[in-house]
């Protein structure tokens, strides 16, 4: 974090203990900081205006607030006179509308100051998570810190939770008394922020809540963190079991595209030592796919033995102790209650039949992965402004015009799963990485439109096809622009990587991630033609 500001009420600090018990109030500061912080203090007529900055002069990082303090504290944009965009979120939908806004001709007195607020340090591009569990990528590659992303632009960045939103553009177009205020957003550090315009894509989260268990036993894979405690889980898992007759039994529930690339991963990485079980309400797998995806990924499900067990719905999920694991662990010297408890405990899954003809049942699993139900975390409203609620369908999304606009809040855009669009056939859009991408593009023009007072453009979903991966060197790819092909086994899993390595924030960053997959895919390369000389050596 290279600069902050932060403004509080001057009650709060009397002016006459000198300039020592200044730096008292900010013990955060002075010790992350130590001499590169410079606070500047000055009266201000609603209160004092400290400012914290390291030498580069570039803001980021963590806005740190002292554990006593309650008040809100405002920050100061640099510039009083450009307009300010504040984006929540920092997925598909929010860092490519700010790279977007980057990247477009603006007047010199129009170009906006960018603020992007998300939890994480690190950006996640989400369809490749699968491919850390198979090893194939690093975490680098597809995870990489915001502030590394947005060094050569002029987007600041803070790692922050959204607690409130006060927006107030519903009075008129241009906010109250005709200014161009937007609204207000309270991070959970404490900082206030005044926006101009906002956008919501704050993506969204898994929902376990659902079914009585889940939350507690079940492990979601939706980003980073998840796919690291996944990964975490089946490296403790294969330990244990290294040398022994008994399968890992995994259980997926779900058998959306999501659910299916997840089960396909787990089930090449655990090959004859696994056993990889998925449950689908549904009869089919992937019912939305096109038949040329789905029929790819029921050839490999049954190549790898993944059970799948279809018209079932989760009821319950349960957690059983095991005693003889417990006491092993403990006789092997390991500290009673550390790691033992969650190394060596198994589940029991009820299955509940969604289709007649089909009887109960219940499964056992030394795992349980989660892939059905989301939700988006969209920020709470100011109590006051309970009567202008931000419009939400049955999902939790904000419905929004074709403009990307909420409905009601001409200053706040919404895209991606936070938002809720229908295409012109009257069917909402999915939740996808693709839609993300293309309305990011449309929110940053329209921003530009809006803020230059031109028009704004109505958002229109092209389909460019579908793409899942089955495993370390197997894909599936339909594209859209030609009927019935469809990519499949080595070729799909290529085009698919280029296809994303394309899709890469930055070039900066692209050009880093080709040149590591290039040195892999040779080294492999190297590798396997060396394993096979060696075979028709040795059978000579």
């Amino acid at each position: 974090m290279a600069q902050i500001a932060l403004t509080t009420s001057a009650a709060l600090f009397p002016f006459n203990r000198g300039a020592k018990q200044w730096t008292n109030l900010f013990p955060r500061f002075s010790k992350r900081y130590g001499t590169n912080i410079s606070l500047f203090m000055g009266y201000r007529k609603k209160g004092v205006r400290f400012v914290a900055s390291d030498a580069t002069g570039r803001i980021g990082g963590v806005p740190e607030i002292s554990d006593g303090e309650t008040d809100p504290r405002s920050y100061v944009w640099p510039d009083k006179k450009k307009p300010r965009v504040c984006i929540l979120g920092g997925g598909f939908g929010g860092l490519y509308t700010a790279l977007r806004l980057e990247s477009l001709v603006w007047p010199d007195d129009k170009k906006p100051q960018v603020l992007l607020v998300d939890q994480s340090e690190r950006f996640v591009f989400k369809p490749m998570l699968y491919e850390l569990l198979s090893g194939e990528v690093d975490a680098w590659e597809i995870a990489p810190r915001f502030l590394d992303l947005l060094a050569n632009t002029s987007v600041q960045f803070f790692q922050d939770r959204v607690k409130l939103l006060h927006p107030s553009d519903h009075f008129r177009m241009n906010g109250p008394s005709g200014s161009s205020f937007g609204g207000t957003v309270l991070l959970e550090s404490g900082l206030l922020i005044e926006y101009d315009w906002l956008v919501l894509a704050l993506g969204a989260e898994s929902k376990l809540d659902v079914v009585p268990g889940a939350s507690e036993f079940a492990l979601p894979f939706s980003n980073l963190e998840d796919a690291r405690k996944v990964d975490n889980k089946l490296r403790r898992l294969e330990r244990q079991n290294f040398g022994k007759f008994s399968p890992i039994r995994v259980a997926v529930v779900g058998c959306g595209y999501s659910g299916v690339e997840l089960a396909a991963t787990v089930a090449e990485r655990l090959q004859s030592r696994g056993n990889v079980q998925a449950i689908n309400v549904e009869t089919t797998i992937c019912p939305t796919a096109p038949p040329g995806n789905r029929e790819a990924a029921l050839k490999v499900l049954s190549s790898r033995e993944v059970q799948l067990l279809l018209g079932y719905f989760v009821r319950c999920i349960r957690r059983v102790d095991s005693v003889e694991a417990s006491e092993n662990m403990t006789g092997s010297g390991a500290a009673p209650g550390i790691a033992a408890e969650d190394d060596h405990e198994t589940y029991t899954l009820e299955l509940q039949p969604a289709q007649r003809g089909l009887q109960s049942q219940i499964l056992e699993a030394d795992l349980v992965l989660w892939t059905v139900g989301s939700k988006p975390p969209l920020p709470q409203l100011e109590p006051h402004d309970k009567p202008h609620e931000l419009p939400l369908n049955g999902r939790g999304q904000a419905e929004t015009d074709e403009t990307l606009r909420v409905k009601g809040h001409p200053r706040i855009f919404a895209l991606g799963d936070s938002s809720s669009l229908r295409d012109s056939n009257g069917k909402l859009l999915p939740a996808t990485a693709q839609v993300a991408f293309q309305q990011a593009d449309f929110t940053g023009w329209n921003l530009w439109a809006a803020i230059n007072d031109r028009p704004l453009l109505p958002f229109r979903f092209q389909n460019l096809g579908e793409m899942m991966t089955l495993g370390r060197n197997d894909a599936a790819i339909s594209p859209s622009f030609i009927e019935g092909l469809t990519l499949e086994g080595p070729i799909g899993h290529t085009a698919r990587k280029i296809a994303y390595l394309i899709r890469l924030p930055t070039d900066e960053h692209r050009l880093k991630v080709g040149i590591s997959w290039l040195t892999k895919s040779a080294i492999e390369s190297v590798a396997s033609l060396q394993s096979n000389l060696t075979k028709v050596l040795s059978g000579s």
